[in-house]
C-alpha cells in the first residue's frame, strides 16, 4: 500500500464517526461496535479515510465521536491489524463530553473541545469515505487557485486577477475552501441513494495552459447545495424552484446538477472554524456551513447576517490616524479638493458609504475616518467529478445497500499480489491476496477467488460454493452451503446447505444448517442479519432485516400470560425478524 513520503501539507483532518442510524442492523450498539468500525471488503470503515489521509500525507489525524464509543475505538486503533499497519504517528481519538449520537455535524464544530483542537487549515471527512483519488491532487487545486502561492493573499477574483490584499493575513483571510461531488448514476450505480443538488459557475480561464492530468478543468465556483430531498419540498411547496435574481446578476452561466452526492470532503482554511463558531444555527455542514457559504457570495447582505465582515477582518473597523497636525494643512489648502485618489460614494447592498481619502489626508472637521470595503466573501470550490469509470473512485458508505455493493466491488479490484505479477499498479484499496490461505480450500468446493474476498482463518465446508462474496476473520461455510453477492463479518456461521444471496450477516451470528435432502431449507434473499442473531433452519425469507427482540429487557411483561404470548411470536432461539416487530 503505497503512501506519501513527502513532507506535511499542513492540514489537520477531522473525521466524523457518528452514529450510523442507517446502518441499524449493525450499529445499534455504539458502544461496543460504532460505525466506524463496521467492515466494509474486511477492513474496518474508518481504515479508509485514515489511509487517504496518510496517502496524501496528512498526520496530524482525530477522530471526533460520542464519548461512549471513544474506548471501542482507542481498542480498535491499538489491536486491530488493519489499523496498526498504518503509518505513524497513531490518530488521537477526540470524545467531547456533549457530543452524543444525534449531534449535527454543524453543530460538531461549535463545540469547545473542536474549535481547541482546530489550529490551522483543515480537512473534514466522514468515517464512511471509501476514495482513490490522491488527497494530494486536492491539496495542489486548493493552493493553486486559493492558496495565492507567492501572494500571501488567497485566491482570484472573478476577473482572474489574484487578491493582494490579504486583510487579516494569511491564518484569518481571504482563501476560500473546496469541497468534492461525485456522480451517483452510471456503471455501479445503487439505487435509491442519496442525492444532492448542487449549482455551479465556471472559473476564470487560466493564463497558462492546463497540466495534463490536473483536476481544475472540473473545478467551479460553487452557488447553491442542497439535499435534493430539500430541493423537492421547496418545489412543492412553491411549485417551482425560485431563482433569485441577485444570481443571475452575479454569474452569467450556471450548472445545475441533481445525481451528484457531497462526498464530506471539505479542505477548509482556518477561519471558517470562526464562521461555523459564530453562527449557532448551522446544523449541517452540507447544508448549512456549505450552502450558506456558497449563497453568500452572490446574495447581497447575506455575508454580514453570517458574520463574516468580523471574521474575514482581522481588527473590525480601521481607523486612519495621522501623528502630523495635518489640520494647519488643511487651513492653507484644501487637500481634500486637490487630491486625485480620493473615492467617491458608493453602494454596497442597502449600506451607502462615505466619501473616504486616500493616504494622509483628513477632513479638518473629523479626527478619523471609519473604513468598510465591500465584503469579498472567498468562494467555496466544487471538484465535480466526472461520470468516467476510469477516474477514481469516490462513494460514502452509508446504507447497508452501498456496504454490500461497495464490499463487493472492492472485492474484484487484483491483489497486490496480482498486479505486481502483472507489472501493474495495484489499487490502493486493494488487498495483499483475495484468500488468505488458499490452500485450506476444499477440492470440492468452488470459490471464484477473481472477485471475492476470503480473510484470515475461514473455515470452508466440502461442497459449498462462494461467488462474489467477502468473508471474514473466523467465519465458517458448512458443507453444501451456496453463498452468492454475500458480506459475512467476523465469526459468522453459515450452516450447511443453506442459501443465501444478497445478504449482510453480523458478527457473530448463525444461519442454522440442516440436511441436505430436506424439503425445508433455509433460503435468506437480499437479507441483514444483527450480531449475534441466530437464524433457524428452514427459514424462508426476503427483504428481511433479523434483529435482536429488546422489548423484554425494556418493559416487563404485566403477567405471565403476557410473557407467554411474545414467546409464542418469537423465533426458537428468542430473535424475530425486524418485519415482525
Amino acid at each position: 500500500m503505497p503512501h506519501a513520503t513527502v513532507p506535511s501539507p499542513g492540514f489537520q483532518a477531522f473525521i466524523l464517526c457518528g452514529p450510523g442510524v442507517s446502518l441499524n442492523t449493525f450499529t445499534s450498539n455504539p458502544k461496543d461496535f460504532p460505525k466506524a468500525l463496521v467492515p466494509i471488503a474486511n477492513r474496518p470503515m474508518v481504515w479508509y479515510p485514515l489511509e487517504w489521509c496518510y496517502r496524501m500525507g496528512v498526520t496530524n489525524i482525530q477522530l471526533i465521536t460520542p464519548p461512549e464509543s471513544a474506548p471501542a475505538l482507542e481498542a480498535a486503533l491499538s489491536q486491530n491489524p488493519h489499523l496498526t499497519s498504518l503509518p505513524a504517528p497513531k490518530p488521537d481519538v477526540l470524545a467531547p463530553e456533549d457530543l452524543t449520537q444525534t449531534t449535527g455535524t454543524g453543530e460538531i464544530f461549535r463545540l469547545p473541545e473542536v474549535q481547541e483542537a482546530i489550529t490551522g487549515d483543515f480537512i473534514v471527512l466522514p468515517c464512511d469515505l471509501i476514495c482513490e483519488l490522491d488527497g494530494s491532487e486536492l491539496a495542489e487545486a486548493w493552493m493553486i487557485q486559493e492558496g495565492g502561492l507567492g501572494a500571501a493573499s488567497g485566491g482570484i477574483d472573478d476577473d482572474g486577477v489574484p487578491i493582494r490584499m490579504g486583510i487579516g493575513g494569511e491564518k484569518s483571510g481571504r482563501r476560500g475552501g473546496l469541497g468534492v461531488w461525485y456522480e451517483t448514476k452510471g456503471e455501479g450505480a445503487v439505487k435509491g441513494q442519496e442525492t444532492d443538488f448542487i449549482a455551479t459557475t465556471p472559473l476564470p480561464a487560466s493564463t497558462a495552459p492546463t497540466p495534463t492530468g490536473s483536476l481544475r478543468p472540473d473545478i467551479s465556483k460553487l452557488a447553491y447545495a442542497m439535499p435534493t430531498d430539500t430541493l423537492k419540498d421547496i418545489s412543492e411547496e412553491k411549485k417551482g424552484f425560485p431563482i433569485r435574481h441577485a444570481l443571475l446578476k452575479k454569474h452569467g452561466r450556471i450548472k445545475m446538477l441533481m445525481t451528484h452526492r457531497d462526498a464530506h470532503i471539505y479542505l477548509f482554511p482556518y477561519w471558517v472554524a470562526q464562521m461555523m463558531a459564530h453562527n449557532d444555527k448551522f446544523d449541517s455542514l452540507s447544508e448549512d456551513v456549505v450552502g450558506w457559504w456558497a449563497k453568500a457570495g452572490w446574495q447581497d447582505g447575506l455575508g454580514e447576517k453570517l458574520g463574516l465582515r468580523g471574521i474575514l477582518q482581522s481588527s473590525g473597523n480601521k481607523e486612519i490616524n495621522d501623528s502630523t497636525n495635518s489640520n494647519e494643512l488643511d487651513d492653507e489648502v484644501d487637500v481634500a479638493a486637490l487630491s486625485t485618489t480620493q473615492s467617491k460614494p458608493y453602494t454596497n447592498g442597502e449600506r451607502t458609504h462615505t466619501t473616504k481619502l486616500a493616504s494622509r489626508a483628513q477632513d479638518s472637521s473629523i479626527d478619523s475616518l471609519t473604513i468598510e470595503p465591500p465584503l469579498q466573501i472567498p468562494p467555496i470550490l466544487a471538484y465535480v467529478q466526472p461520470s468516467d469509470p476510469s477516474l477514481p473512485f469516490i462513494r460514502r458508505v452509508d446504507t447497508a445497500t452501498l456496504l454490500l455493493s461497495i464490499s463487493l466491488r472492492l472485492a474484484k479490484l487484483p491483489s497486490m499480489e496480482d498486479a505486481k505479477r502483472d507489472n501493474k499498479s495495484p489499487s490502493p484499496l486493494a488487498h495483499a491476496a483475495k484468500i488468505a490461505h488458499p490452500d485450506a480450500l476444499p477440492k470440492q468446493g468452488r470459490v471464484e477467488a477473481e472477485n471475492s474476498l476470503l480473510a484470515e482463518n475461514v473455515q470452508v465446508g466440502e461442497r459449498a460454493t462462494i461467488k462474489e462474496s467477502v468473508v471474514g476473520t473466523g467465519c465458517t461455510i458448512g458443507s453444501g452451503a451456496l453463498l452468492q453477492r454475500c458480506l459475512l463479518m467476523e465469526g459468522a456461521i453459515v450452516g450447511e446447505n443453506c442459501r443465501l444471496s444478497d445478504c449482510i450477516l453480523g458478527r457473530r451470528c448463525k444461519i442454522t444448517g440442516g440436511p441436505r435432502m430436506d424439503e425445508e431449507k433455509t433460503d435468506l434473499r437480499n437479507c441483514e442479519v444483527q450480531e449475534g442473531n441466530v437464524v433457524p433452519w428452514g427459514t424462508d425469507a426476503k427483504n428481511e432485516k433479523f434483529m435482536v427482540f429488546e422489548g423484554l429487557s425494556d418493559e416487563e411483561p404485566s403477567s405471565d400470560d403476557d410473557a407467554q404470548a411474545v414467546l409464542d411470536d418469537l423465533d426458537g432461539d428468542g430473535q424475530m425478524p425486524i418485519s415482525e416487530r
